[in-house]
């Protein structure tokens, strides 16, 4: 399986999906990740920890369109745009946040 994580977009955000340790333990597993560059820089991970064990570093159309997309972040509209028919997002999606209350109800 291919697993994206991409930058987090929102202002403020300085987490990651998934750090070197986690994505060490989906290659082990025969999985293919694509790391969007710089994805991991605001949490002290450097695109070179994620290559070392055994990441692709990408663009962000890389990571959004994977078949598994790792987030910390709901996406935004423009992000949804950008992952494939049939992808699958995990994240948290804050329900009570006026934006997303909105996509979901409309969903």
């Amino acid at each position: 399986m291919q697993i994206g994580i991409p930058r987090e977009t929102r202002s403020g955000e300085a987490r990651v999906a998934a750090t070197p340790e986690t994505v060490k333990k989906y290659v082990a597993q025969g999985h293919q990740v694509i790391v969007q560059a710089g994805a991991g820089l605001r949490a002290s991970q450097p695109d070179a920890a994620y290559e070392a064990v055994g990441a692709r570093i990408g663009s962000a159309a890389d990571a959004l369109g994977a078949q598994l997309v790792l987030k910390v972040r709901a996406p935004t509209p423009a992000e949804m745009a950008r992952m494939n028919e049939g992808a699958v997002l995990v994240g948290m999606l804050n329900p009570f946040d006026a934006e997303n209350k909105a996509r979901m109800s409309a969903a």
